[in-house]
């Protein structure tokens, strides 16, 4: 899986119902890229809110003094009533600022935001700082409708945030509509997670509508995000032009094995994606089947890793997966399978392994029973035999192998007919 290491910024929306703790995790734009992060999460309520003419005052003596960041920060929390926090004034110069857990408060974060506006390098921007300034002093709602709307029409023409984190959040069908509108015109996101969220078939509509036409983006993580059939046929209709996206993630939704079929519609011809999460889905060894015969059939596919580890898959499966990796030797396959169907699936290595061990042909211990030369031994011939021989398979494995030998159990081995032992 890729891991993004990028600048971040996060910032924990709020909470109706309770008091609440603001938790910020902030980049000071000492990277290339911005990363800005909205969660679920609770500040605490204050009468005492700053006026925009408190943030332009600093704002116009930052520039005209010169002052650090550490000094603006300073005097944002002298005027804000902030208390300053000793972790930021040692850290301002880091790549990363994690104030996760340090409760700031609304004053607290006020500060911060402050700070961010007045900071000249900030890659948000102003605009970008106001928007963030006005969601940190508005601490009466979670993240939802209203603020992904804001958010969305502060990011249609900013195309130097590379990140969007919106997870865990209360965003419905009106703010997936705005975010879509978002998603088609800026060109300049790279990864955004939207997983956790409330949308429906309108709101998800309006995302891949947005996707299908945007040219950037290359993670999209929709977990948890009332995904089913029709959403599935939308995807794969975007999968089937797009060359952009390189993770997908629609675990914990409602694609089943129709669905997969669907999403295998993209698939087929796709050449970018190389991640997909479908875990925690109610998919069966059927679509696990379908799936892994697509991405085997499109030998343009750049997918490395497939995650269904939520789905329990049989013993075919597992043979097409080793088949497949012979010409695709980097795919990777997470998925669940019984402990008993493992310890089968050693059987036919360890019987070919006892042969290689010996220096000798498994075509002749076939022989050395047919003595006939018929070409086929007897399935009870051939289990005394593998006993005598003292080749360690146990009573289990040796009736999958023999099974798997005499698959139309005519008690008859064909051996010249075992590809399996080629």
């Amino acid at each position: 899986m890729n891991n993004i290491h990028e600048d971040s910024v996060d910032f924990q929306s709020n909470s109706q119902e309770e008091k609440q703790q603001l938790s910020v995790q902030s980049v000071l734009s000492r990277g290339s890229q911005e990363e800005i992060k909205f969660t679920k999460g609770q500040a605490g309520h204050s009468d005492d809110e700053c006026s925009t003419d408190l943030e332009d005052d600093i704002f116009t003596s930052s520039r005209r003094l010169n002052l650090s960041p550490s000094d603006v920060y300073l005097k944002a929390c002298k005027q804000t009533g902030a208390v300053p926090v000793s972790y930021i004034l040692c850290h301002l110069d880091d790549a990363i600022l994690d104030l996760n857990y340090y409760g700031l408060g609304p004053l607290g974060a006020k500060a911060l935001a402050i700070l961010l506006k007045n900071l000249s390098d900030n890659k948000l921007g102003l605009k970008g700082a106001e928007v963030i300034s006005k969601m940190l002093s508005d601490n009466q709602n979670d993240f939802s409708d209203a603020a992904a709307k804001c958010l969305a029409e502060a990011l249609k023409n900013d195309f130097v945030v590379k990140a969007l984190d919106l997870s865990y959040n209360c965003i419905c069908d009106a703010g997936g509509e705005d975010l879509g509108v978002m998603l088609a015109e800026n060109i300049g996101i790279e990864v955004l997670n939207l997983s956790w969220n409330h949308f429906l078939i309108r709101g998800n509509a309006a995302l891949i509508a947005g996707l299908k036409v945007n040219a950037t983006l290359k993670q999209l993580q929709l977990s948890n995000s009332g995904f089913g059939r029709p959403e599935v046929q939308l995807m794969a209709e975007v999968l089937q032009q797009n060359d952009t996206l390189v993770l997908l993630d629609l675990s914990i939704n409602c694609v089943d094995d129709e669905a997969v079929r669907l999403l295998c519609q993209g698939l087929a011809t796709n050449e970018t994606l190389e991640v997909l999460k479908l875990s925690r889905n109610p998919i069966t060894k059927i679509g696990a089947a379908t799936l892994l015969r697509t991405v085997k059939n499109n030998m343009k596919s750049a997918l490395e890793e497939i995650d269904i580890s939520s789905v329990l898959v049989c013993e075919t499966f597992v043979e097409l997966l080793e088949e497949t990796r012979v010409t695709r030797p980097a795919l990777r396959f997470q998925y669940y399978i019984l402990p008993s169907v493992t310890k089968n699936l050693l059987a036919l290595g360890i019987f070919k392994k006892f042969f290689e061990e010996q220096n000798k042909s498994i075509m002749d211990f076939f022989q050395a029973l047919d003595k006939e030369g018929t070409m086929k031994v007897s399935t009870s011939a051939f289990r005394k035999a593998v006993k005598e021989a003292n080749i360690p398979l146990d009573q289990q494995q040796l009736g999958w192998l023999v099974r798997k030998f005499d698959k139309n159990c005519t008690a008859t081995i064909v051996y010249s007919q075992l590809t399996e032992l080629s």
